[in-house]
């Protein structure tokens, strides 16, 4: 039953995933072929074609790999300043020249007589614009369709005093969730002080070591206050108030710094072995626009530490050390997450579907971020482009000098090439990272 509820969440991800990326090629098809440019494919996924079918001028498809797509439109490419567009040059010298006429030769050949005028580069600059900016705000507003769900429909979860899981026994480097071995004992470990005592999941915390809690982070600080031993702690338990001493002890932790990220040392400290439990607290839709911000930052964040999360994720893979639970997650890790997720017992339904909806919210608002970085082959290089192309043609206007004409984005073509194996050697890392070592959603 667990292999086929984890199998359900692969499939859900998948799906999710595949709807969203499906809704980016969408916002970027629908406003070209608004503005007049032929669009020749409409693909979700790479890789062989799966299922395909022409509609007018569009073949519409889907292909194996489900981690991209693709819309292609004519004329991408600008002809060389200089040039005449009908005609193709026989040669060039140079890799990367002949690099970029094999790409301008591959534009032209897709543009016959009759769809001179229905080239994207023609387009003006505000179109182009809108054009590759439709995807990215594609995902956006599915970003902010499913936080809305999840924040005042769902409702976020709340920490409570509330007991919600009792750690059998102390968490080692083999056993980071502290569960009972397959013959019912702590191997390799002893009992949490938690378990010793008696406590038991949905116990209300009332006090510890006579210091009155009203809220979880209360109870955190009173037990790594305490000193080690027998520890007095009041617990409602059905409406009724137990006293129990709990036999504190000290395990050695691993310590992180003020963003999360492990520092690679440890620290003694008295280890009680519970974990809160939570209820879930819906917020107004006027709340959302926040809580997308706040989400927002620590994406970007997350971008512009990019490179030296991917040393640290490479250091982990190829040494000893723990996996940082903190770090870059690809689309397998988070598949096996959401997998998880769905195959967690004793955990309401309604907790599974917010959490895979928060998920699938917070991949829409990555790819959202991602795709406006200014690189080709990303929106953002075309955009960036696109940009310049105005700047250029209105310093020109200010000079009264001949309007410069397209940007020739084709230049870029070698970069583009190397950002593209930047980005494949990087999933790569992480697929290998989700396989060999992956995050565990405990």
């Amino acid at each position: 039953m667990t292999l086929a509820l984890e199998a359900l969440g692969w499939l859900i991800f998948l799906v999710g995933i595949g709807i969203s990326i499906g809704l980016h090629e969408i916002g970027h098809l629908v406003p070209a072929k608004a503005f007049g440019v032929k669009v020749t494919q409409y693909m979700v996924g790479f890789g062989p074609t799966a299922w395909a079918r022409r509609r007018g001028e569009t073949e519409y498809g889907v292909k194996w790999i489900p981690l991209g797509g693709y819309i292609r439109m004519i004329g991408m490419y600008a002809p060389e300043k200089g040039a005449d567009p009908t005609v193709l040059r026989a040669s060039t010298t140079g890799r990367f020249g002949a690099l970029i006429e094999d790409a301008r030769r591959q534009s032209m050949e897709e543009i016959g007589p009759e769809d001179a005028d229905r080239v994207f580069y023609k387009l003006p600059v505000r179109k182009r614009i809108v054009v590759m900016l439709g995807g990215p705000f594609m995902n956006l507003a599915v970003a902010l369709f499913l936080f809305t769900i999840v924040v005042s429909v769902i409702g976020l979860p709340q920490v409570t005093t509330t007991v919600g899981r009792v750690v059998p026994c102390v968490p080692t480097a083999t056993n980071t969730a502290g569960d009972v071995a397959a013959d019912g004992t702590c191997a390799g470990s002893e009992p949490t002080s938690a378990a010793k005592s008696g406590l038991q999941a949905g116990d209300v915390v009332l006090e510890v070591d006579g210091q009155p809690i009203e809220v979880w982070e209360q109870a955190q600080t009173a037990i790594r206050a305490a000193d080690p031993g027998p520890t007095p702690i009041v617990v409602d338990r059905g409406g009724e108030e137990i006293t129990l001493v709990v036999p504190l002890g000290t395990v050695q932790t691993p310590t992180y710094d003020e963003q999360g990220n492990p520092t690679g040392e440890t620290e003694e400290r008295v280890f009680l072995g519970v974990a809160p439990g939570f209820q879930r607290v819906t917020e107004p839709v006027s709340a959302v626009p926040g809580f997308v911000w706040d989400t927002t930052v620590r994406a970007v964040t997350t971008l512009v530490t990019l490179p030296a999360r991917m040393v640290d994720l490479v250091r982990q893979v190829s040494t000893d050390e723990a996996r940082d639970p903190n770090g870059i997650v690809g689309p397998v890790g988070v598949g096996r997450i959401a997998g998880e997720v769905v195959a967690l017992e004793d955990t309401p339904v309604i907790d599974k579907t917010g959490y895979i909806l928060g998920l699938l919210a917070g991949l829409n608002l990555f790819l959202f971020l991602f795709n406006l970085i200014p690189l080709l082959p990303l929106d953002g290089g075309h955009v960036a482009g696109a940009v310049w192309e105005s700047i250029k043609r209105r310093w020109a206007r200010m000079r009264h000098q001949p309007d410069p004409g397209p940007v020739d984005i084709a230049k870029a073509l070698p970069l583009t090439y190397i950002v593209s194996i930047g980005l494949i050697a990087m999933g790569g890392v992480i697929l290998i990272a989700d396989l060999i070592e992956p995050i565990r959603i405990s």
